[in-house]
């Protein structure tokens, strides 16, 4: 059949399942736009801003577990993703940008709103397309999705001149795709020989924990395998950051996540272990701090799908490269049933000496207080979606995951002004789940215009800002490494009550701990979004807890600067 490039694009993205998107229309992409309502299978949601447009895909995508879509005009358009494009790239999101460019015959003479936006993208897609001919959109498309969610997945960017939507081509979806080249690594066989040596390896320990990474819920059927793996020989599970919900936080073996902010016995643990077992995750600095200090004596085994990976931050013992649940589904079988007692014994004791999780002791209302009222009113069945900060570690800590896929947040880039637009994304996702987007006050006042966006499209989400005044985390820093200077981390804002109703959302201001399960009462009862300007303490941080001189960053010059 004959058509237009533009329905030719609308044709793909219903063939590959798309039935939303986020996007901001402009000049070279009217085309598309004009033939948007032929096509009523694909909703469009207008944002206000196109960064918005990209976290909301990508928060889908997290959520959904399939690809996200998001799409803006040319020039300032284009490159307004940027941010949201370096984000699923460094988290490992499937999505597809689509962005429109000006007509062939200005590309390259700086025509009005031109931007090379696959030149300025490279580093930040797994791969991208400047469409030159519309019967090339549907092959386009179809390697698009296809790179997007395979291997290790992230986005993938077209981008299609504006005389591309307009010219007409013949449209035949195509079946499969074959790309020289690109032999994405679940679709090669897991090496046997290195499974058996990881298992050997694994048995002989007598001290091992698990760290899982957001490898783990990216895999399908891969919470499961890994907590079939662990219960077999009863390790420990830590997880980094974008690892929580990998394994029910309740579980006799979860032990939380490491890192500087995570908690104390984790960090130890993996200090204290002979076997580090990485599952989908990339040993990055983030949860191990200082490569330098971390555990030397351990032997480490490496499961991951990227081979880019493996030994890229430690040396390696035994490396599987491979999707998570299939190289599980073939390690756990290989390994002995085992228990491993007096380790377990003595993490626990650890945790019972330093327990990071402790309330302050306070009447002021803290953060840590606000958190913990939300996951019991929710019972941990809410999804919580949070920008970069202090708020951020807050929920990691207080709020206990019981599935995976309910936490959304930026990890690799950390993103501040997330929280608002991705908890777009995550409740178009899940529209039978709560959504709680939780904020900071400066990273909520980055993307707040969405709340335009989450209006019009009748949202429920709910959103606890964790009001203190300061850029808090940016603020502590400054504090532990740099002898109190506090340098414009003092940040004002409106009334975020008022703000909140001139976009007509309802809102409540809660100064007093003795205010706060009644307003997150009142917001879960409202059919509509709602938020709570939650008046914090002042000085509230989020302490490193990791074992002074373990994994200290190198800005330390000595323990004693640090408040453990």
């Amino acid at each position: 059949m004959r058509m237009s490039g533009a329905d030719i694009v609308l044709e793909c993205l219903k063939l590959e399942g798309v039935d939303i998107f986020w996007g901001y229309p402009g000049g070279v992409v009217l085309p598309f736009y004009d033939r948007l309502p032929s096509h009523p299978e694909v909703k469009h949601v207008l944002v206000r801003h196109e960064q918005a447009a990209a976290h909301a895909a990508d928060a889908y995508a997290r959520v959904s577990g399939k690809v996200g879509v998001c799409l803006a005009t040319s020039g300032p358009g284009a490159t307004n993703l940027v941010t949201g494009i370096t984000n699923a790239m460094m988290d490992s999101v499937p999505m597809v940008v689509i962005t429109g460019n000006v007509t062939r015959t200005l590309l390259g003479r700086d025509g009005f709103q031109e931007a090379d936006i696959t030149g300025i993208t490279l580093p930040i897609t797994k791969h991208n397309y400047l469409v030159m001919h519309a019967a090339d959109l549907a092959y386009t498309f179809k390697e698009a999705f296809y790179i997007a969610n395979s291997g290790r997945k992230g986005p993938v960017l077209i981008d299609i001149p504006k005389d591309v939507f307009i010219e007409e081509a013949e449209f035949e979806y195509p079946d499969t795709v074959s790309i020289r080249g690109y032999k994405p690594t679940e679709s090669k066989a897991v090496d046997v020989a290195q499974v058996k040596r990881a298992a050997r390896v694994i048995d002989e320990a007598q001290k091992p924990v698990i760290l899982a990474g957001h490898g783990v819920i990216q895999s399908e059927g891969g919470t499961a395998a890994l907590r079939q793996f662990a219960e077999k020989a009863q390790i420990p599970v830590l997880t980094t950051l974008l690892g929580i919900g990998g394994i029910s936080e309740d579980h006799v073996l979860s032990y939380g996540f490491m890192g500087m902010h995570g908690m104390y016995w984790a960090n130890m643990a993996a200090v204290e272990a002979d076997v580090v077992i990485g599952v989908g995750m990339r040993f990055d600095d983030r949860a191990m701090g200082r490569f330098a200090d971390f555990n030397t004596k351990a032997k480490i085994v490496h499961i991951d799908i990227d081979p880019a990976e493996i030994g890229k931050n430690f040396v390696t013992h035994a490396p599987i490269l491979g999707d998570v649940a299939q190289v599980l589904d073939l390690l756990t079988p290989e390994i002995a049933q085992a228990t491993h007692g007096d380790w377990l014994r003595w993490i626990d004791s650890v945790r019972e000496e330093h327990p990071s999780l402790k309330m302050p002791d306070t009447t002021e209302l803290t953060p840590q207080f606000v958190i913990r009222e939300i996951f019991e009113a929710t019972k941990g069945e809410a999804i919580i979606v949070t920008g970069v900060g202090q708020h951020q570690m807050w929920a990691g800590q207080h709020y206990m995951f019981r599935h995976p896929r309910r936490w959304v947040s930026s990890g690799g880039l950390g993103t501040m002004g997330f929280e608002v637009p991705a908890a777009m994304g995550a409740q178009a996702a899940r529209p039978d789940l709560e959504v709680w987007s939780i904020a900071g006050d400066g990273g909520f006042q980055m993307t707040l215009q969405e709340l335009a966006t989450i209006v019009d499209q009748k949202q429920p989400i709910k959103f606890a800002i964790m009001n203190n005044g300061f850029l808090g985390m940016v603020r502590q820093w400054q504090e532990l490494f740099y002898r109190d200077n506090l340098v414009d981390v003092h940040i004002s804002q409106p009334d975020f009550v008022k703000l909140a109703d001139a976009y007509g959302i309802r809102a409540l201001r809660i100064d007093d701990k003795t205010d706060v399960a009644s307003a997150i009462a009142e917001a879960r009862a409202h059919d509509g979004p709602f938020l709570l300007d939650f008046h914090v303490q002042e000085a509230g941080n989020v302490w490193p807890m990791v074992p002074a001189g373990a994994s200290l960053l190198e800005t330390v010059e000595s323990a004693d600067e640090v408040k453990v």
